[in-house]
């Protein structure tokens, strides 16, 4: 059987089109523009036999990609689920929140850092999940780890920062620690990365990533000004722990020569142009390897 990679969301927090936001691109889905496409809050499952499936991150949207991907409902009387496990790359919401739809009594292992078990474990709502049946396994970093599934994952700190609900009135950027991770997945004889927030490109990330078969990489802005210069927020995407993928440090730029054999941006903010078919955006990552993820795109390795 070969590695099945299903993207459930593909959206950066807030989704797309966001609730509350009228921004072009946003302002073109509520217009039923037919060059974007909504999207849902990020994740993947991932499954080397087709039967036991990992979710990577937990999405608010949850129960609405379990709903559109017949591959995750349940199969036997009762109560079943094709989902054993989940693994966090950080403790932001739009990552974990999904925890709360997989509360029904199902048996579950969650994966984490100690910096991301502490932010389930301090936020009293997350007792909804039966320590009788979901079992929290903490991750060390660079120490390889076998899920049930048949599944080997890898975790490494990437340049990121806490979650925004952690923020005090300093916030270090870049740091890298349990906070932010990216992961190496590995099963059916492949294997691919999975980096859904990431602050910088930095030489050793370059050089762990190298040659790889799979990158799905942090797509949040195009910009690093972006949301300043709509007037949506003061923070740059730096600010927020995201590497833009345009300009010198860009992630267009910095990954250019890492011979990656196949590129696809995920986590894509809303206010990000590539998310509009045939702009001049996203046609500058396609010229340069890139593919845009969207909701139910699957890719077998």
């Amino acid at each position: 059987m070969p590695l099945r990679i299903l993207v459930l969301g593909s959206a950066a927090g807030g989704g797309f089109p966001q609730w509350n936001c009228r921004c072009p691109v946003c302002d073109l889905a509520w217009a039923g523009d037919r060059r974007v496409s909504p999207r849902t809050q990020s994740s993947l499952a991932v499954s080397a036999d087709g039967e036991r499936w990992l979710l990577l991150n937990a999405s608010p949207d949850l129960r609405q990609q379990i709903l559109a991907a017949p591959l995750l409902q349940p199969r036997e009387p009762g109560r079943h689920s094709p989902i054993g496990a989940v693994v966090l790359t950080n403790g932001d919401v739009d990552h974990v929140a999904g925890l709360l739809t997989l509360r029904e009594r199902q048996p579950l292992a969650i994966y984490a850092t100690p910096a991301v078990q502490a932010v389930i474990g301090d936020n009293p709502i997350f007792r909804v999940l039966d320590p009788g049946c979901v079992r929290p396994i903490a991750v060390t970093l660079d120490e390889p780890f076998e899920t049930p599934m048949g599944l080997e994952v890898a975790a490494f700190a990437v340049p990121g920062k806490v979650p925004l609900h952690q923020e005090g009135d300093t916030v270090r950027i870049g740091g890298e620690t349990d906070a932010t991770i990216g992961l190496r997945i590995a099963g059916a004889g492949a294997h691919f990365f999975y980096i859904p927030g990431c602050a910088a490109v930095t030489p050793a990330l370059l050089q762990r990533i190298q040659a790889a078969p799979l990158l799905l990489f942090d797509g949040t802005t195009y910009t690093d000004d972006e949301m300043v210069r709509l007037g949506l927020s003061g923070k740059t995407a730096h600010r927020m722990g995201h590497v833009a993928m345009s300009g010198p440090d860009g992630s267009i730029d910095r990954l250019a020569a890492a011979e990656i054999r196949r590129k696809v941006y995920i986590h894509i903010n809303n206010t990000n142009p590539v998310l509009i078919e045939g702009s001049a955006e996203r046609r500058a990552v396609e010229t340069a390897g890139w593919e845009v993820a969207f909701d139910g795109m699957e890719i077998v390795l």
